[in-house]
């Protein structure tokens, strides 16, 4: 491999393999394939996300040497702004909830990250708190679900790299919908280069805004969060899956024991639905977009 400039290089390059035990222990008649994007520091695909996003900003000169980053998280894509900016330079600001253990603010702020608190948790009074911080400090609001930076960082890497490992062997792709920037970039890069490719979106059964079902509480983290994202293009999804925590959480586990993949329970809510899809007989050989990965300590 020779020395890499920078770990984010490794990062980028994400593998895709063979879920044969996964696929044996349901009965399948192939093998689910995965593609593993949680190489970086926080494990999840977010590491990625973010370090692109700054650098496109600043190619455009919207992000200046210095200049402070704000965004309304509290979840992964916050840690992996936080790191993504303390290793260029910028400061972090984050903004959330009221709500939010203190543990996690700890954390957020361990990580070089400064806390200002919404006394509303809902996401419009978040990003509208956000919006006024970067103005009053001169910073760059990144504006993660509704800034193309972040469906342009999957169509310039997690599309080509799923395209260049496993090409026509697929027929469907199955992405959990967070913001939805995976399966927006991933979608309109591979369709571009093969229109049957089935692209298959996943979210909690518990919390389905995108289906038009019931939005409550779940414990998928990383996708549902209640609502369709602006950066959520319709238009390159074939289809809509629900998956009920429960049944995530079992597949992660599944997918553990029988491959040794130690999926987030995002990878396993895609897993759950790559089964659905294959036993409906709507695809043949789905690959999934794992977004994180779990600890086991």
């Amino acid at each position: 491999m020779g020395i890499l400039q920078s770990y984010y290089q490794d990062v980028y390059k994400c593998p895709v393999v063979e879920l044969s035990g996964f696929s044996g222990r349901h009965g399948l008649q192939a093998s689910i394939a995965a593609y593993l994007d949680f190489g970086g520091a926080t494990g999840t695909c977010k590491d990625g996300v973010a370090e692109t996003m700054l650098a496109l900003a600043t190619e455009r000169g919207t992000l200046r040497p210095g200049m402070p980053v704000v965004e309304a998280s509290s979840g992964s894509f916050g840690a992996a702004l936080a790191v993504s900016c303390a290793t260029t330079g910028h400061p972090c600001i984050l903004v959330v909830p009221q709500a939010l253990p203190v543990s996690r603010r700890q954390h957020l702020q361990s990580l070089g990250a400064r806390i200002v608190v919404c006394s509303s948790g809902g996401r419009k009074a978040l990003d509208r708190v956000a919006a006024d911080t970067a103005a009053r400090y001169n910073g760059y609001f990144t504006n993660y679900f509704a800034n193309d930076d972040n469906p342009e960082y999957h169509r310039r890497v997690t599309g080509p790299q799923i395209l260049k490992a496993a090409g026509d062997s697929i027929d469907a792709v199955v992405i959990g919908v967070g913001s939805g920037g995976t399966i927006t970039g991933v979608a309109e890069y591979l369709k571009a280069w093969n229109s049957m490719v089935r692209i298959v979106a996943v979210e909690p059964s518990e919390c389905a805004a995108i289906s038009g079902g019931m939005v409550g509480h779940h414990g998928i983290a990383g996708i549902g969060p209640g609502f369709v994202p602006e950066n959520y293009n319709p238009y390159v999804v074939d289809t809509v899956l629900t998956v009920s925590t429960a049944d995530a959480e079992r597949a992660a586990r599944e997918v553990l024991f029988f491959d040794g993949v130690p999926a987030c329970t995002s990878a396993g809510a895609t897993l759950a639905a790559a089964v659905q899809l294959m036993n409906a007989g709507k695809s043949r050989r789905p690959l999934c977009v794992f977004a994180g990965r779990r600890t086991y300590e």
